[in-house]
């Protein structure tokens, strides 16, 4: 457990997407040098995508271009189709993100195409992002459960997998988009996709709706999976999935690793200021427990002082 874990942060991106607020492109690269400064350098910052189908990220590319100097951290882009590549390249894009659905009717309420539809769109992207030595990470969404479809087998998530994998994915984030997922049901998906997609290249993109997300990475992590996708503050939610809440909070993962003796170079101090500010600018205060927690430690000693 002590071992290798590292942590995706997404807030910026599939975190903010999914928040009501918009927030600026200055916004948002405040909040990213914030969680560079907290020791996070792996970072989901922004997607290529129509402004009328996501305007929350109208401007990922000057996002792009304004963190871009770090040269020592790795920035992540969705991009769904040749176009949102193109832009994404034109604009420095290293590490590029492409995405599917377990279920259909998922994908058809997302993105109005089939499963196999929507993987023949990312097919031309992956294959021109390996030509050019752009890093394609894949994320596949319902993996755990849909708000249409309801119950998901493993081997419709693991069918996904492996043509991720197959297509030269270096890594398969699976996503339970709807936060119904269960410690044992965690377990039994990370088993059957790893028959066919390395367990080291997988990671747990676990949304906290009915609050089993750490239960269910620690299950992962038992399993040996060693990547987890979190989102400052809880980010997040899904507007195809009524009543589902933000990503796991990086606060709440990092507070768990720690405990486990893992050590993931994260301020937890600076980590919660950062969520504090991005807070702020939604007009919301963060779903994390511990940065809860931590606040009213704080608000507690000022107030003695």
């Amino acid at each position: 457990m002590s071992n290798g874990v590292r942590i995706v942060e997404v807030g910026p991106r599939d975190g903010l997407q999914n928040e009501q607020t918009s927030v600026s492109v200055e916004g948002r690269i405040v909040f990213i040098e914030a969680l560079l400064a907290a020791g996070l350098h792996t970072i989901e910052v922004g997607a290529f995508v129509s402004p009328k189908a996501i305007p929350q990220m109208v401007g990922s590319d000057e996002v792009l271009r304004g963190v871009s100097h770090h040269a020592d951290s790795e920035f992540h882009v969705l991009v769904p189709n040749e176009k949102g590549y193109e832009a994404a390249r034109a604009n420095g894009a290293k590490v590029i993100a492409v995405f599917g659905s377990a279920s259909e009717g998922f994908s058809r309420a997302n993105i109005n195409c089939s499963v196999a539809e929507s993987i023949e769109r990312f097919k031309p992207v992956v294959a021109r992002a390996r030509a050019d030595g752009v890093k394609v990470r894949g994320y596949i969404s319902c993996v755990l459960g849909c708000p249409y479809d309801g119950e998901v087998k493993p081997k419709a998530v693991v069918d996904v997998a492996k043509v991720l994998w197959d297509l030269g994915c270096y890594e398969v984030s699976l996503g339970d988009t709807i936060g119904v997922g269960t410690p044992k049901k965690a377990r039994e998906l990370l088993r059957a996709v790893a028959g066919y997609v390395p367990m080291t290249h997988l990671a747990m993109h676990f949304h906290d709706t009915y609050g089993q997300a750490l239960a269910n990475l620690y299950a992962g992590m038992e399993e040996g999976a060693r990547v987890i996708d979190s989102a400052a503050g809880g980010l997040g939610g899904c507007p195809y999935a009524p009543g589902a809440t933000g990503n796991v909070a990086t606060e709440d993962v990092v507070y768990m690793l720690e405990g486990l003796g893992a050590a993931t170079g994260v301020d937890m101090t600076k980590l919660v200021q950062a969520t504090n500010e991005i807070s702020k600018l939604i007009d919301r205060s963060p779903v994390s427990r511990v940065a809860t927690a931590l606040n009213a430690k704080r608000r507690l000693a000022n107030k003695r002082e």
